[in-house]
C-alpha cells in the first residue's frame, strides 16, 4: 500500500447532486468533478467536490441523486485565478461504488504543521486552533490541509510547534460565509477538516 494512501484517506458515503462534468487535464489524464452531499446527525449538509478519473467514469458511469460509497485522498489547490477562494479542497476518489447505508464522512491525515497555530474563542465562548498540515504524496509534492480542533484538543494543537507530525482523524466540512471584495458582498465556502482525534506522533 503506498504511503500516501496511509497518510491521507478519505471515506465518504453520501449523495451526488449533480452528473460529473469535466474539470482539468493532468499528465494525460482527464479528471471530472461533481458535487456529493453528506449529512451530519445534526442534520446540517456538507457539500464536497469529488474529482474522477475519466477511465473511471468509463467503467460505471456516475448519476445525480445516486447514493455512493467513495474512498480516496483530500487534496490541496491553489487557486490564483483570483476568483473563487484561493485554497481550494477536493477528494481524489480512488474508488466509488454504490451506497444504501448511512452518511458517513471519514478524513485520516498525518501531516506536519506548516505554520503556528492560531487559538482563538468563538462568539460562543468555545475555544477552536486553527492548524494548517502540509501532507505529503508523491512526485515530492504536498497538500495543505487547514485543519480546526475544539476544546481541550484545541488547547493542546496550540502549543505544536512548527514541523510537528500530527495525526488527524475527522470529518471534512463545508461551511459558507461572506467575503467583500471591492464593496460588493460575495457568498465564499470554506473546507476545513474538523478534528474529533488530534495528536502528535
Amino acid at each position: 500500500m503506498e504511503e500516501i494512501y496511509i497518510t491521507n484517506r478519505a471515506e465518504l458515503c453520501g449523495r451526488a447532486l449533480a452528473d460529473p462534468e469535466y474539470s482539468h487535464e493532468s499528465r494525460g489524464i482527464r479528471f471530472f468533478t461533481f458535487p456529493l452531499e453528506i449529512r451530519r446527525l445534526s442534520g446540517t449538509a456538507d457539500t464536497l467536490n469529488i474529482v474522477v478519473r475519466q477511465s473511471m467514469l468509463q467503467e460505471r458511469a456516475l448519476v445525480q441523486a445516486e447514493r455512493l460509497h467513495i474512498t480516496g485522498e483530500l487534496r490541496s489547490f491553489n487557486n490564483k485565478s483570483g476568483l473563487g477562494n484561493r485554497l481550494v479542497l477536493t477528494i481524489l476518489a480512488r474508488d466509488i461504488e454504490p451506497a444504501d447505508g448511512e452518511d458517513e464522512n471519514r478524513i485520516f491525515l498525518l501531516g506536519t504543521v506548516c505554520k503556528t497555530p492560531t487559538l482563538r474563542v468563538t462568539p460562543l465562548g468555545r475555544e477552536i486552533c486553527d492548524v494548517i498540515l502540509a501532507v505529503g504524496r508523491r512526485y515530492h509534492r504536498s497538500d495543505y490541509i487547514p485543519v480546526i480542533a475544539w476544546g481541550q484538543q484545541a488547547q493542546q494543537t496550540a502549543l505544536a510547534a512548527v514541523g510537528t507530525r500530527l495525526s488527524v482523524q475527522g470529518r471534512l466540512q463545508s461551511r459558507p460565509y461572506t467575503k467583500v471584495i471591492d464593496g460588493q458582498s460575495c457568498q465564499r465556502t470554506a473546507y476545513e477538516v474538523s478534528a474529533a482525534d488530534i495528536f502528535p506522533v
